[in-house]
């Protein structure tokens, strides 16, 4: 069978590289895109240097999206696009407008802009019939902005991602690509939370669950790693919660 190919957007760190290395370990190589060249050869090294490819871009700036889809493309059709880039914009730094104004733009940007950018540049790419395109959005999406979300900027650009995704799932599915976006709730271990992380908020993020625990980026990738597989043909057009029971499935 011939060796699968998989995108990662922000598979250098944290969730992304946890869902290379369950990628990898299901057989893909693993394209791995991120801004820092330095993170993602390390993060190459660490999982299997024969099948990540460490791909260094600035996923808002169309240009070098191009670039890197340009360079994918030497390897073949993409079986499974993860679209896992994202991060919490720092607060304004005061009240003004203009300064609300940035962030957002930052935000919608980080979080929404370059999924739609990278999706758009390799969706020729995508395999047909058996692509699979997979987003990383977040229980914020479903629950509102909260704690460092407050500004609403960060779940507002994810909650556009599921009606994005939705589209794609209808235009695609008569062509045989899966299109579904995993919403996930509190993950520890990452870089998301920032000098927003402290022992109180870990403690008040994980009360707000039934199963009593964070979770961690091998959860998200374990089912990803479904969602990406043979046996996830007729799942499609889905917004799944991954957050412990923070936020009830409705």
């Amino acid at each position: 069978m011939p060796e699968r190919l998989a995108v990662v957007s922000g598979g250098g760190t944290g969730i992304g590289k946890a869902i290379a290395r369950e990628l990898a370990g299901c057989g893909h190589r693993v394209a791995i895109i991120g801004r820092r060249a330095e993170v993602l050869a390390a993060a190459a090294r660490e999982i299997d240097p024969v099948r990540i490819l460490p791909v260094a871009a600035d996923l808002t700036d169309p240009a070098q999206v191009t670039a890197a889809a340009a360079r994918i493309a030497e390897h073949g059709p993409v079986d499974v696009l993860v679209n896992n880039a994202g991060a919490v914009t720092t607060a304004p730094a005061d009240d003004s407008l203009e300064a609300l104004a940035a962030g957002w733009r930052r935000d919608l940007e980080t979080n929404l802009l370059t999924a739609v950018l990278l999706t758009t540049a390799l969706g020729e790419q995508l395999r047909r019939p058996g692509g699979r395109l997979i987003m990383i959005s977040s229980s914020a999406a479903q629950r509102g902005g909260s704690g460092p979300y407050s500004a609403g900027s960060y779940a507002a650009a994810k909650a556009a991602m599921h009606g994005w995704a939705l589209g794609l799932a209808r235009q695609w599915g008569t062509e045989g690509i899966t299109v579904n976006v995993l919403a996930p709730g509190y993950i520890a271990d990452t870089e998301i939370f920032g000098e927003q992380w402290t022992p109180e908020f870990h403690a008040v993020k994980v009360a707000d669950t039934l199963v009593g625990r964070a979770g961690t980026p091998t959860d998200v990738a374990a089912a990803v790693g479904y969602l990406a597989s043979p046996a996830a043909g007729y799942l499609t057009g889905q917004i799944i919660g991954l957050n412990g029971g923070a936020v009830l499935g409705r």
